[in-house]
């Protein structure tokens, strides 16, 4: 590789990208995989709902009823296509998630530099690499600064290499994994290089390995677990009521034929087991968490795990970084401090100790200083850079070796605990040192320490930092303001029993004064790098209950902070943005990772991505989760609700004896029924708002169940409420005119209909009344559109010819309003239930305050 002529430095252009894409494909080790919609079509078709409309309908054919069994068709037809358009529509947002999760590398194009995602790389390319970045694809090093990459999970070799240019390199020693050369799937550890793409997808080394790489399907998660076995055992039970309904109808009709009994029994069954299977739940499911994703990424959260986003609304504890999430990442000098140095050579030795370009806000922010105090970036790197000395987090400093107008000097910064350890400095010196470094801590300031060694030959150059003998220069004091909106979010986490801890490399003095400034309770605890080494678990897991801070701490810290939380059942969620925080993330109930400052591999470990590294769109994120975990729970609610009603109907007309032609619920209409039910759960339940005290209650219990036995007390009592509406008006008509049981049947599903409006209003909210979701119906386009379907839908129905074809009739003015009455009384009973309640709460409330006061 070392022999390879390297071109100019240029990129491609466009043209050039787009014509070798075309040549050479994507950059993938395995294409994605797509389910046609044949295959797709069979998915659906092989459900047990379609199985029994399949069925019904060719019973319908049997009995010499064409006109009904090509009714169930059309409707068979109708239901497949919604289903299949929901999957479409959650496989679209599931793509368009995916894109946007998608690894990106930054690389030359058109002579700019341009972020484009690494199943876009070819060859030709030129990439950057930094620092937590996973190389995308095989090419060759043209540019390398103290560039050293872990090749561990090709060549199994732990220690990672140093990488050089081409042209720097010896001449080749004959072995296969060269260091002018950098390989795809290996890992960025330390410096920046560029990289001239060679090989792409299975054409790298890696992609020989992985050619047979098959993705490891996902488990299921606890929510689809339980509405896994809520299906079973709903279908348990409609299994057994088939058998029982079967058996009742085919006695009571014993004047007709053997095989026409036989045949009408088994209708009656299925329509009680279509009534009776919630199939609904499994499609919640899917499209609240998939459209609950995609909603959170147009809010800057990008979700990586669907299964993430139902812990969200669980996670009690928030371990978050102190720069750049809580604070603005927007660091300047506020205070210089020279102790052995004038000012304006600490100010020149901390600007020797930045990298030239430097990426790092507070090197940036220390080389602009140097400007203001008239060092120019010119002046200020004119010399040779013989040395780097880089920063790593055990020793939490870092320097350089300059041969500068005043000779070859060591310029070094980094955490004044660490930096006074290697400083040449007297008692009362040190002493000064410390005072300073404290009182400028206590003032939120983030401190660092400059040092500088002079030296006289390039033989006596230290190998280490730790080598190095310095003189402290000063100290140097930097700003980084909290962001505006933290101190009310860290109140909102409050509220909410959302803990949060702060995290952070820096010094616990300042930290605790930034705590201090925004709020944040036990502030004024703190457990330091040093202290955590010296617990043990049991310790650290006492001593987190209380504690709020911990500084000094390196990445492989955050595992052990991770673990004692959850020891103490807590759900954790936590942040991180460097190549060492990968495991923590991982191991979190929710990793969370930078999406502005982030490392490639932190974003790859966690389960969500911060696009705006911004600490309130954590917090939004938190309430999102809940309130798409609370509209889980209402639409599952919803469907167990208006599933009572129809299954009670077709299992109590056959055991009261009345014939299957006069039965309030035939096949069809169950399955006009599932018309209603389906769009209504799936799109206006998903779209509902947050509860207004979503964020002023404990977060929920990780292992609790998805319909509580309150939950379901609730349900039970709303849908033998809608029964007893519809099943009454039906018998009470069909006992008035025994000879027009279509009207008696138009009656009962008028009633249902009708009750399924006012449903989903009522149950929308479980502390607001109903009138507050009527308004929101004139702003949401969405829910106006299904809730007039509906009624229009019922109108078509009654009102043209195609009631005849439905065995309905149309009703008069004064039938249908005592229709609508009787649907309004069922519902809105509940409307009582919840003032009661308010009125509870709010005695309730009264009662602690009054106690308050008088303690």
């Amino acid at each position: 590789m070392s022999e390879t002529q390297i071109p100019n430095i240029q990129g491609l252009t466009t043209l050039q990208a787009e014509e070798l894409q075309a040549q050479f494909g994507k950059n993938e080790l395995v294409s994605e995989k797509k389910d046609g919609f044949f295959r797709k079509l069979l998915d659906v078709i092989s459900e047990p709902m379609f199985l029994l409309l399949i069925a019904a309908a060719i019973i319908y054919f049997i009995l010499g009823e064409p006109k009904d069994g090509a009714i169930m068709l059309v409707f068979v037809v109708a239901i497949i296509s919604i289903e299949v358009i929901q999957e479409w529509r959650t496989d679209k947002t599931l793509k368009a998630l995916r894109d946007l999760s998608a690894p990106r590398i930054k690389v030359l194009r058109d002579g700019i530099e341009k972020i484009i995602n690494r199943s876009d790389l070819i060859p030709g390319d030129v990439m950057f690499v930094a620092e937590g970045v996973k190389i995308p694809a095989d090419g060759i090093v043209i540019k390398a600064s103290t560039l050293r990459v872990d090749e561990s999970s090709l060549t199994g070799e732990s220690e990672a290499v140093w990488k050089v240019t081409a042209e720097n390199s010896k001449a080749s020693t004959g072995d296969y994994w060269c260091k002018d050369y950098c390989y795809a799937g290996t890992l960025v550890t330390q410096g920046t290089g560029m990289i001239l793409v060679d090989k792409i997808g299975q054409n790298t080394e890696y992609g020989k390995i992985g050619k047979n790489v098959m993705s490891v399907p996902d488990a299921p998660t606890p929510l689809q677990l339980q509405t896994g076995k809520l299906v079973k055992f709903s279908g348990m039970i409609a299994a057994v009521f088939f058998i029982l309904v079967s058996i009742v109808t085919y006695f009571n009709i014993p004047d007709h034929m053997l095989t026409d009994r036989l045949i009408e029994s088994a209708l009656s069954g299925i329509t009680l087991a279509m009534a009776m299977i919630p199939e609904e739940f499994p499609v919640i499911l899917t499209v609240f968490l998939s459209m609950g994703a995609w909603r959170l990424a147009k809010k800057q959260s990008l979700v990586r795990k669907l299964a993430s986003v139902e812990t969200l609304g669980a996670v009690s504890v928030l371990c978050v970084d102190k720069t750049g999430t809580i604070t603005m990442n927007q660091m300047k000098v506020q205070e210089c401090w020279n102790l052995a140095a004038d000012q304006q050579e600490l100010v020149w030795i901390m600007g020797l100790g930045c990298r030239p370009d430097a990426y790092d806000p507070m090197e940036k922010a220390m080389i602009l200083h140097c400007g203001e105090q008239g060092i120019a970036r010119d002046r200020l790197f004119n010399g040779e850079l013989i040395k780097e000395y880089p920063f790593t987090d055990e020793n939490k400093m870092m320097g350089q070796v300059w041969n500068a107008d005043k000779g070859i000097i060591v310029a070094a910064k980094g955490s004044p605990e660490r930096i006074l350890t290697i400083c040449n400095l007297t008692d009362a010196e040190r002493a000064l040192s410390e005072r300073k470094i404290n009182e400028m801590s206590s003032r939120g300031l983030r401190v660092i320490a400059v040092g500088q060694m002079q030296i006289k030959d390039n033989m006596d150059i230290p190998q280490t930092i730790v080598e190095c003998n310095l003189h402290l220069c000063g100290l140097i004091g930097l700003a980084d303001p909290p962001r505006d909106s933290v101190k009310q979010d860290i109140a909102t986490c409050t509220r909410a029993g959302v803990r949060v801890v702060m995290i952070t490399g820096d010094n616990g003095n300042t930290a605790s004064a930034i705590a201090k400034k925004i709020g944040m309770p036990n502030s004024d605890k703190i457990i330091t790098g040093d202290e955590l080494n010296k617990m043990s678990d049991d310790e650290l897991k006492e001593r987190v209950k209380n504690v709020s801070i911990f500084s000094r701490v390196i990445p492989e810290h955050k595992m052990r902070i991770v673990q004692a939380f959850k020891s103490n059942g807590e759900i954790v969620a936590m942040t991180g943005d460097g190549v060492n925080d990968a495991p923590a993330l991982k191991y979190a109930d929710i990793g969370i990772a930078m999406g502005k400052r982030g490392s490639e591999v932190s974003r790859e470990a966690a389960d969500l991505i911060l696009l705006d590294d911004n600490f309130s769109t954590i917090v939004d994120t938190i309430k999102d989760g809940r309130r798409i975990y609370d509209n889980i729970k209402k639409a599952v609610g919803y469907v167990f609700t208006i599933h009572i009603p129809i299954a009670l109907a077709a299992l109590f007309a056959p055991l009261l004896g009345i014939s299957p032609a006069n039965l309030l619920l035939l096949p069809l209409h169950v399955v006009l029924l599932e018309l209603v039910i389906d769009p209504t759960c799936s799109i206006i339940m998903e779209r509902q708002p947050a509860e207004r005290n979503i964020m002023n209650r404990a977060p929920r219990e990780p292992q609790a169940k998805l319909i509580t036995l309150a939950n379901l007390f609730k349900s039970v009592l709303q849908g033998l409420a809608i029964f007893g509406a519809a099943f009454g008006a039906y018998f009470m008509y069909l006992n008035q005119y025994p000879n027009d049981a279509a009207l008696a049947r138009t009656m009962g599903l008028t009633v249902i209909l009708v009750s399924n409006i006012l449903l989903v209003q009522v149950n929308s909210s479980n502390t607001e009344f109903a009138i507050r979701s009527f308004i929101k119906l004139v702003n949401d386009k969405v829910m106006l559109a299904v809730n007039a379907g509906t009624i229009v839908g019922l109108l078509v129905m009654l009102y043209t010819p195609l009631n005849e074809f439905l065995k309905l009739a149309p009703l008069s003015c004064e039938q249908m309003l005592l229709a609508i009455a009787i649907a309004c009384v069922a519902v809105l009973w509940y409307e009582v239930v919840k003032f009661i309640n308010l009125v509870l709460c709010k005695k309730k409330k009264l009662s602690i305050f009054l106690h308050i006061v008088v303690k």
